[in-house]
């Protein structure tokens, strides 16, 4: 792990072409090293959830449609996603000199599972708001994070007193770790650990997709 930071460290100050392609079969080097880290990772979890699949996200921007034309994202990545339509949510664990993190949750729900998700929490919060109050999760992530909606959204009261909840648009949770959490030995041990932590978390939100506003099971 210590040759990816010091590898991305350089790409956050060489983030180009030239340089990339004097320093491709590092990066080749760099690339095994962190699959076999993700894919333990991936059978470690696999014992304890059922995952759908891994993700190693390519290390290439796609800047057609970006204001940041740098050719490289200075970070790597891999998403687990969990086995669909019964299990919902999926994890993330993100390398990067500085900002590391290890998390997961809704990162863009679609509209219909949006508002099912902010039904639930109109009729009521309490499971949700035990679930992120709990010694473990708060522990692991402080807080639910995500992105929220200025106002009430359309049809829900503004005064509701879960309006913090219902005007989320994202649903995240987050734990970061420094540089020299991620070179310690305990990392891989940690990472699992903080992603597991999630799981009170994915299985409400699950129950939640799964079933109408009656509990009704959908599928």
């Amino acid at each position: 792990m210590k040759k990816t930071f010091e590898f991305l460290t350089q790409l956050q100050k060489n983030n180009n072409r030239e340089w990339f392609a004097k320093h491709k079969s590092e990066f080749d080097d760099i690339v095994k090293e962190n699959k076999i880290l993700f894919t333990q990772i991936y059978h470690e979890l696999q014992e304890h959830d059922q995952l759908k699949g891994i993700h190693i996200f390519r290390i290439y921007n796609d800047v057609r449609f970006s204001k940041d034309k740098t050719p490289y994202k200075t970070n790597f990545g891999v998403g687990y996603s969990r086995s669909k339509p019964m299990l919902r949510g999926g994890y993330y664990i993100q390398i990067e000199p500085g900002n590391s993190f290890v998390g997961g949750g809704f990162w863009g729900p679609e509209a219909k599972d949006l508002l099912r998700i902010r039904k639930e929490f109109e009729i009521s919060s309490t499971e949700i708001e035990k679930i992120i109050s709990d010694k473990t999760f708060v522990k692991h992530f402080g807080e639910l994070k995500g992105d929220s909606v200025k106002t009430a959204p359309r049809g829900f009261d503004k005064n509701h007193p879960a309006i913090d909840l219902i005007r989320k648009k994202q649903f995240l949770v987050m734990r970061k770790f420094t540089d020299k959490e991620v070179l310690s030995d305990s990392f891989q041990k940690e990472a699992i650990l903080t992603l597991l932590a999630i799981r009170p978390f994915f299985d409400y939100m699950s129950e939640i997709l799964t079933t109408d506003l009656n509990g009704e099971p959908l599928f």
